[in-house]
């Protein structure tokens, strides 16, 4: 491939869920990258309405979807991100990791992906040490509670969540091993000894050349990360690269693109830490929780303890009782969460798909009929199905609140919808790892 143009697209990536497209969407913004999410693959005309846009996300929901699923779609999106032509294509992933055969297969994504962009092997990028996640000899291992430094790092198959995810729980932390239960391409690693050595492109060498199909890289650092996404920039400069990962690798190739910020025409380092204003608090917000999390529980008994209402939602749609509830609340200038489950044991309903688009319309008429104008939606899930139902086009990063879980701007392209009130709408999607115990009030009050 020739070298890119300044005014080019230097990287896509499609999210497995709307969370982590926002966690991604953040990091290219605080580095100075024009970026913009997109609900869809967008087309020249979408991408006319953001000039200079060096690098494209498109939100997905390949991650609570089965293998027939993606079979179904994800080779149409692929070859719309191939042909946008970004040198760097990536299918996101959470850093957890967490999938199956069954449901959010990455193994599966893995092969329709280097089938359409017709690469020989595909990068895996796992690490992201910004959200207290590392790799160490392809074992996977988080921090718990949502803290990045805190001593309490487990292995990812004795995370006291993760272990036990109502839907892909993590039962093998090798995540060669891990994947070889969903695909049978053959597995490499580029290990820490590698990195020690520097040996890191002897050793992807040696193991492409003894036949691997996707290569794990080690990552407990942003070095290593930096390093890693080095070697695969060398790799787009002659041929599209397509890399399964966490935001990690975003990362990676931020910290690589800024020693070459002349070529590329991106900010240089200092300009990277003038980084954008807090937003303006709001008098109330929003939070719709389909989150089992117990890291969003505690957020949901801090927030009643900052003055928020608290609603739960019980039974079937249309919960009418409680769309009174949380109408009057947010009447009276209160701001309210309604939420499915306080933790893991509290959970009456394990298929986030069956409940997430009733979600996605009931926060949909409470938004209308209340004006509320800033909503943050907890669980990967959740936010998939319920910003689809507000019919948004496009975000783009506003602030930084907490790692992984930015203030987006909705946009809306069409301007015959019946949505053009969500236009400008402010929203944050947070995985239900993420945050501080306190983060709800954050968020009404714009602290980073």
């Amino acid at each position: 491939m020739k070298k890119p143009k300044q005014s080019g697209l230097l990287y896509a990536y499609y999210g497995d869920d709307f969370t982590g497209s926002t966690d991604v969407l953040e990091a290219l913004a605080l580095h100075g990258l024009p970026a913009v999410l997109f609900t869809r693959p967008p087309d020249r005309g979408d991408l006319k309405k953001f000039p200079g846009c060096r690098a494209v996300g498109i939100a997905g929901e390949s991650r609570g979807r089965s293998p027939l699923w993606m079979e179904r779609h994800l080779p149409e999106i692929f070859a719309a991100m191939r042909r946008l032509g970004a040198p760097v294509n990536q299918y996101k992933v959470c850093s957890t990791f967490d999938s199956s055969p069954r449901v959010g297969s990455i193994g599966k994504a893995m092969e329709l992906g280097m089938r359409a962009f017709a690469t020989a092997w595909v990068p895996v990028v796992v690490g992201a040490p910004h959200l207290g996640r590392s790799v160490v000899f392809g074992n996977l291992f988080a921090a718990a509670q949502g803290e990045v430094y805190r001593s309490d790092v487990y292995r990812i198959d004795r995370h006291p969540t993760m272990r036990r995810h109502p839907v892909t729980p993590m039962l093998e932390s090798d995540l060669r091993l891990h994947l070889a239960a969903q695909t049978r391409m053959r597995m490499g690693l580029v290990d820490l000894a590698s990195f020690q050595s520097g040996k890191i492109a002897q050793r992807l060498s040696h193991e492409l050349e003894a036949g691997a199909e996707a290569v794990v890289f080690d990552g407990i650092d942003r070095a290593m990360l930096e390093e890693t996404a080095a070697l695969l920039w060398g790799q787009a400069r002659r041929g599209q690269v397509f890399a399964v990962g966490s935001s990690g690798l975003a990362y990676g190739l931020l910290g690589s693109w800024r020693r070459a910020s002349g070529e590329l025409g991106l900010p240089n380092e200092q300009a990277e830490r003038n980084k954008p204003a807090s937003p303006a608090s709001v008098d109330r917000l929003l939070v719709l929780s389909g989150s089992c999390s117990p890291v969003t529980a505690h957020q949901i008994r801090r927030a009643r303890q900052d003055g928020f209402a608290t609603i739960r939602l019980s039974g079937a749609a249309p919960w009418e009782a409680e769309t009174r509830s949380v109408l009057r609340a947010l009447e009276r200038g209160k701001s309210v969460v309604l939420y499915t489950a306080l933790g893991p044991e509290d959970r009456e309903n394990e298929n986030a798909a069956s409940f997430g688009a009733p979600l996605g319309l009931l926060l949909r008429r409470l938004l209308l009929a209340s004006g509320v104008r800033r909503v943050l939606i907890a669980g990967g899930d959740t936010s998939t199905h319920a910003v689809k139902k507000l019919g948004l086009s496009a975000l783009t990063f506003a602030a930084p609140l907490t790692p992984g879980a930015p203030l987006c701007r909705g946009h809306i392209s069409d301007l015959t919808s019946n949505a053009m009130e969500f236009d400008g709408l402010e929203l944050v999607l947070k995985g239900g790892q993420i945050g501080p115990e306190d983060f709800f009030l954050r968020a009404r009050e714009g602290r980073a």
